[in-house]
Formats: structure tokens, C-alpha cells, sequence
């Protein structure tokens, strides 16, 4: 039940936005038993974004996460988020942070997991 919100002062044309949100898919699995068959991704583009002092193209990526996970998978797929940003958007990796929250509740459908 991953969720990755990703905050860019970029603009996002819809054929970017598919095809970051299928990367994405494909990345989370870096996170054993996480899948793009359970992940929601949101997309905020051109945000009011800036970094080091100046609005240069730039993201915040957020994934959330039913459970834990080990430091090398959120390693691997924070490897995985920052080239998806530089492929995609032009977004250096050096421009990009990458935050990660996990939680023992989730919500869906009326009830908890």
C-alpha cells in the first residue's frame, strides 16, 4: 500500500506524468512485497519549489509505506526516484529529496490492514 507524491516546480505534461507513474510501479518494487498492483501516485507540478535559494528545477518526492523497510531497499529506490526525475523531468539528482514514511495502519476500504 505504498503511496509517492512527488512535488516538482516543474511542468508535467500528461504523457510525463504516465510515464513517471509507470516507473514508479516498476521502482517500488526495489521494496519487497510492494507493487504498482497496490501503489497510488500523485502528481503536484508546478509547485512553488524552491532549493539551495533559487526555484532551478527541483523536486520533493514523498513515499509513505504500510510496514518497514530496509535501508538498502529505500537505498535502491531512492536511486531509482532521482533517476526517474533526471529521465524524465531533466531534474539533476542533486536537486532532489526523497522522504520516507511508514506506518503500522492503513486504511481501505471502511477498514484497517
Amino acid at each position: 500500500m505504498p503511496f509517492i507524491n512527488v512535488k516538482t516546480n516543474c511542468e508535467v505534461p500528461a504523457p510525463k506524468a504516465e510515464a513517471i507513474k509507470s516507473k514508479l510501479g516498476q521502482a517500488i518494487t526495489a521494496i519487497p512485497g510492494k507493487s504498482e498492483g497496490w501503489l497510488m501516485v500523485g502528481i503536484e507540478d508546478s509547485y512553488k519549489l524552491y532549493f539551495k535559494g533559487t526555484d532551478a528545477p527541483a523536486a520533493m518526492v514523498q513515499v509513505s509505506i504500510y510496514g518497514n523497510a530496509s535501508s538498502n531497499a529505500l537505498n535502491t529506490l531512492t536511486s531509482h526516484i532521482t533517476g526517474i526525475m533526471l529521465d524524465e523531468l531533466g531534474i539533476s539528482t542533486d536537486r532532489v529529496y526523497v522522504s520516507y514514511m511508514s506506518t503500522g495502519d492503513w486504511g481501505w476500504n471502511g477498514s484497517n490492514f
